[in-house]
């Protein structure tokens, strides 16, 4: 043991030479930067260090950068200084978490430096505040497995394994386990962030969301008002609210010891446009039927992807807590409502499940152990983490029914003959249940009483077919609502757009002709305190991109 330790600390220090030697050849950078937090400071990568492309881009194709270094991130300390040298030297900055980020929020063409934390992904319990602590740059399947494995915990996050925990966190992030235990942020009980004050003074601010916390505020913001707007995220810690004693198992929810889980095809080829509007429909009024905080249904949680007849055929994942009284009569009962009266026999989901990969043989429902059905599922989604492809995404939370037009407009999209990409769905995932039993003024995301969620995306390869994807995404949302201007207003029906499936159309009036502002379609009435909140610590708009919070 001794020896391994003494080799790991030459190894570290040897890295923290090669570090500071590659940093030094970026011009502008700040390159002799000290270890700090006992860690080797973060590497400044410019343009002619063989990272930069990899770092230039990320997970969307459609946007890149061309700043003058990307400075990685090892530690709240050095993020604090590689804000001040930032700052000191007047250069733009992005902020990216290391995930996925769907618009140009990170990579634009005025980026100038990106602060990039995805080297901090320490997960750990912290005995001074009982609660969890997660680094920015940990992804969900390593917070998921160090969780799980250290203390039988989890948070009730997203499927995809590779999803940045900063950005995912701070929109209000959800999952599987939402239906029965909120958001992540009802979960959330202290952030780590470093701001820039109006003097340009950079510090670091602990916020929580303790009643008596002078910066209670910066806490909420947190909660659903998205990343990158009022400061880089270093740290998250988590404690459930109903948490007691001093147990570190008991401070944050339990995931269930088993679940159970169907995956099933319904084939395009056995489909008609009245057995489309029937099996779309059955999801939509279940989920209406379901969606109450008290419903016997809350440990049930389903993702249909709606796929383009490309494709071949529509996926369902549904996956529910085996250990509740009657849980494989509850999945029974959802799959009886799905399928009742559509004409169409589900079968083995030999392809794809729309962003999911195959999933053979689960046509008959399987009992798995939560952490094995959740790296199933969360390192089986080959299209939404293919690196080299580019992607549109819109986004819409519904509090009803879809229309006997909108269901027809989605059939005419999706079979139109000239579309062949088989990498487009609508994809409709669960929520209400303890989702909504927050108010929607208690965190910054104000969708607390919706039914599901929507996410409308295609991807593809080449630059030269941009404008041709765009377009038929464009047409197939803007028609999907064209009753409320192209977009979806929060009236009875829907309730607005989810800040991590970000769109920039929201903001282009050729694109949302409503009327109403990009900003209350994803934050609702929440927007006037987010805006307190930012200038209060970001009063110079220092943090900012396309879709940020502005402070006037």
């Amino acid at each position: 043991m001794k020896t391994n330790t003494s080799r790991r600390s030459v190894l570290l220090g040897a890295a923290a030479a090669l570090g500071a030697g590659a940093a030094a050849t970026v011009p502008g950078a700040a390159n002799a930067t000290p270890a700090v937090d006992g860690r080797p400071a973060g590497t400044a990568i410019g343009p002619d260090d063989p990272r930069y492309p990899e770092l230039m881009t990320g997970n969307n194709q459609r946007y890149t950068a061309r700043p003058d270094y990307v400075r990685l991130i090892t530690s709240p300390a050095d993020a604090e200084r590689a804000v001040r040298d930032a700052v000191a030297r007047g250069k733009r900055v992005s902020l990216r978490g290391g995930g996925h980020c769907f618009a140009d929020f990170v990579c634009h063409p005025e980026t100038e430096v990106i602060l990039d934390v995805s080297p901090m992904t320490g997960v750990g319990y912290d005995p001074t505040r009982h609660a969890f602590v997660v680094e920015a740059g940990a992804r969900l399947m390593n917070v998921y497995e160090a969780l799980f494995k250290g203390w039988n915990v989890t948070i009730p996050g997203g499927i995809c394994y590779s999803v940045g925990v900063a950005g995912h966190i701070s929109g209000g992030g959800y999952g599987l386990l939402s239906r029965a235990h909120g958001l992540t942020v009802d979960h959330l009980y202290a952030v780590e962030v470093v701001v820039v004050d109006r003097d340009r003074k950079v510090r670091r601010v602990i916020a929580s969301r303790e009643p008596d916390d002078p910066n209670r505020d910066l806490w909420w913001a947190h909660t659903g008002g998205g990343g990158g707007s009022f400061g880089l995220i270093t740290r998250y810690w988590f404690r459930s609210p109903d948490a007691r004693g001093t147990n570190p198992s008991d401070q944050l929810l339990s995931p269930p010891s088993k679940v159970l889980v169907s995956a099933i095809e319904f084939a395009w080829d056995e489909m008609d446009r009245t057995s489309f509007a029937k099996l779309v429909g059955n999801f939509t009024s279940w989920h209406l039927a379901n969606s109450a905080p008290d419903s016997p249904f809350v440990s049930l949680s389903s993702l249909f992807n709606v796929s383009a007849k490309a494709h071949g055929g529509l996926g369902m994942f549904t996956q529910v807590d085996a250990t509740v009284p009657n849980a494989r009569r509850l999945l029974a009962d959802y799959l009886a409502a799905i399928t009742d009266g559509v004409g169409v026999t589900p079968r083995s989901a030999s392809r794809s499940i729309g962003e999911i990969g195959p999933m053979p043989g689960y046509d008959v429902p399987r009992e798995l152990p939560w952490l094995q059905a959740t790296r199933l599922v969360g390192t089986n989604n080959p299209t939404i983490t293919n690196p080299t492809s580019r992607g549109a995404h819109k986004s819409a939370y519904m509090l009803g029914e879809f229309s006997p037009e909108q269901i027809a407009t989605l059939f005419d999209y999706m079979t139109r003959p000239d579309f062949t990409n088989p990498d487009t769905m609508l994809v409709l995932f669960s929520s209400g249940g303890r989702v909504n039993a927050v108010p929607e003024h208690a965190t910054a995301n104000a969708q607390r009483s919706s039914t599901f969620k929507m996410c409308f995306q295609t991807f593809w390869e080449r630059p030269e077919e941009d404008e041709f994807y765009l377009t038929w995404l464009r047409g197939l949302y803007s028609d999907f609502f064209a009753e409320t201007g192209g977009v979806p207003v929060p009236d009875t029906r829907a309730d607005g757009c989810y800040i991590n499936y970000p769109d920039n159309d929201m903001a282009d009036p050729t694109q949302n002709r409503s009327g109403v502002s990009w900003q209350h379609l994803y934050f609702k009435g929440n927007y006037p305190r987010l805006r307190e909140v930012k200038r209060r610590y970001d009063p110079t708009d220092y943090f900012r991109h396309s879709m940020s919070v502005k402070s006037a």
